[in-house]
């Protein structure tokens, strides 16, 4: 979503923080925005602002914009549309307080009505807007207490940064639910609501938790929560550099992130294989044998290309572990009043780790005393800190808002819990070894795949026309098509929708005709031949067939053929190719790939 980027130091702030914000640009956002110190108190703030990309604000920049002291945002529209008036920065009514915002303020009409009345002119229609006027009202005499005040009046989620004319030497930062992460430098501080922005001059780093506030100062910072009890945040260095968010010769972070999937797997593997016992070692569950064994159902919780992956997770516990599983995901769960089981293992996915639904999921089972892990991509994110403990994917950095390796690494990882569930309960060492070698096929078959991106393009530019496409696959194939129709959606904007094959009958066939083609999942194994009866009731229908397949299926106009694996891991290679498929549709109509229309990265809100 939105994105926040700060910094206070000797440097001149207005190339780093359009530098923090390019960094920022795929999160997704509509309009930019920066505001800094002129210098002294006699040179109050200075704000420009501008509707589209960072470079846009850029050129809007005035010749005369020096000082040392900032704050800038990239917008993802929630209250209000895009244009100049509401990105932010925001300021009060004296232009003395300026404020950038991620969140959404749930009793932002509530505020308007009542500052409004007591005689404040609102510029904007955004709920940012409040509490710029918040801070400004406050007759607290510190900066620090006129945010904790105005704070105190919000309803909501926000990662905010201020700046007050009367206090040039300092930005306050607070979060609630959406991420603040401060950069400690050498006589120089920065803040963002995201590493990316940071690493290129940092790498140590302090994450904010739900209800800290920060001081950033030139030489120094300090936390304290919203009540002003001072906090102990030591920092942590980040693992990613700064190269790993360059394209590095690819034409998009997509196409690279694709080509990155055989080195993540290596790396989501390493170290964890124990050939000896033929399992796994998983030192950061914090789930010991006798725990695992008690374990009588295990529920996943994500959102998005996360829930897909929770799906396949999901029956590969079942397959290995013989415990119930299921997946759903994390924005239904909450709302429905669940039955909270102690007995239900329950495992909370996100590539970010700062996934609204998923934090407010994992925030409520905790409440209600589950045992809940994390499976996330960013280390010392908020829902890696709230879970009991869990699994980090080491898929590195994913910059295109579409999701590719994190997907594939989130499957590899539930792969891994699988074995590590399963060895500790029946799963045979024969079992164990099996899939211990599978895993370790995957890096080389995926270089395979993609080996065969050529055929794959030519595919593309095919089904290009398409209108709308049917996905469809049987048990480990169906969350494969499940994924593949999504990805086609987001980044080509092709109507696609995805179908259990066992279905068809009742309801899908209706579809069917030569201008609606079918992209069928058929994995070589025990549903072989029910796949390929679904394939002749569509070709008895003159429909069109892609079929994704260990051989050439004979009723499909085309078959992308993947290599073989054990069967509970064929999933994990079936979707790569239509990663591929997926990008060069979108490349075949010049679709913004890396930044699919009304889509943000990170999802922090509701």
């Amino acid at each position: 979503m939105c994105g926040i980027v700060g910094y206070i130091g000797k440097r001149d702030v207005a190339p780093l923080l359009l530098e923090g914000l390019q960094r920022l640009e795929y999160r997704g956002y509509d309009s930019a925005g920066i505001a800094l110190h002129a210098g002294g108190k006699a040179g109050g703030l200075k704000t420009a602002k501008a509707k589209g990309r960072v470079r846009e604000l850029e050129a809007r920049l005035p010749k005369r914009f020096a000082g040392t002291t900032g704050i800038a945002h990239t917008r993802w529209a929630t209250h209000g549309a895009p244009n100049d008036v509401n990105a932010h920065p925001h300021m009060d009514n004296d232009e003395k307080v300026a404020v950038v915002h991620n969140g959404i303020i749930d009793n932002a009409s509530e505020l308007r009505a009542r500052l409004t009345a007591e005689g404040v002119t609102f510029l904007s229609d955004t709920d940012t807007e409040v509490l710029a006027h918040l801070v400004g009202r406050s007759q607290a005499e510190t900066l620090e207490e006129k945010v904790r005040e105005a704070v105190r009046h919000i309803e909501g989620t926000y990662g905010i940064a201020v700046l007050h004319a009367d206090f040039p030497d300092r930005i306050v930062v607070a979060r609630n639910g959406s991420p603040v992460v401060l950069g400690i430098g050498e006589k120089e501080m920065f803040v963002s609501s995201d590493v990316a922005a940071l690493v290129s001059h940092t790498r140590q780093v302090v994450t904010l938790d739900d209800g800290e506030m920060a001081t950033l100062k030139a030489d120094d910072y300090r936390t304290y929560t919203t009540e002003g009890s001072r906090t102990s945040a030591q920092p942590t260095t980040v693992e990613w550099e700064a190269e790993s968010y360059d394209m590095g010769g690819h034409d998009t972070y997509m196409h690279k992130e694709i080509y990155e999937q055989a080195d993540a797997v290596d790396r989501a593997l390493r170290g964890r294989i124990d050939d000896r016992f033929s399992t796994v070692h998983l030192g950061g569950l914090n789930l010991d044998a006798r725990d695992a064994r008690a374990v009588r159902r295990v529920k996943i919780l994500g959102c998005g290309t996360s829930y897909h992956a929770g799906q396949i997770g999901a029956q590969m516990i079942e397959e290995l572990a013989r415990i119930p599983a299921d997946a759903e995901p994390a924005s239904e769960f909450r709302y429905r009043n669940p039955v909270v089981d102690p007995d239900t293992l329950y495992i909370a996915v996100s590539q970010s780790g700062e996934t609204y639904d998923v934090l407010a999921a994992v925030q409520e089972l905790k409440r209600k005393g589950a045992r809940v892990l994390g499976l996330v991509n960013v280390v010392g994110s908020a829902i890696a800190r709230e879970t009991d403990g869990g699994i980090y994917v080491h898929a590195g950095p994913e910059v295109c808002v579409v999701s590719t390796k994190c997907f594939t690494n989130m499957v590899v990882s539930f792969g891994l819990l699988a074995l590590h569930l399963g060895r500790t309960r029946d799963l045979s060492v024969a079992d164990g070894k099996r899939i211990i070698e599978g895993l370790r096929k995957l890096p080389a078959q995926i270089s395979e795949i993609l080996a065969n991106e050529g055929e794959i393009e030519k595919l593309a530019a095919e089904y290009a026309d398409a209108k709308s496409m049917l996905f469809i696959g049987r048990v480990r194939g169906y969350p494969v098509a499940r994924e593949a129709s999504l990805k086609l959606k987001e980044v080509s904007y092709i109507h696609a929708e995805a179908y259990p094959a066992s279905e068809l009958k009742h309801g899908p066939l209706a579809l069917i005709e030569p201008a609606m083609p079918t992209v069928a999942i058929v994995p070589d194994d025990e549903l072989l031949e029910k796949n390929r009866a679904a394939l002749e009731e569509i070709k008895a229908r003159s429909g069109r067939i892609l079929a994704v397949a260990h051989q050439v299926q004979e009723k499909a106009d085309h078959t992308i053929v993947v290599p073989k694996n054990e069967h509970e891991l064929d999933a994990i290679l079936m979707g790569i190719p239509l990663q591929l498929f997926a990008y060069h549709t979108a490349k075949a109509m010049g679709r913004d790939i890396d930044k699919p229309r009304n889509l943000a990265k990170s999802v922090t809100v509701e």
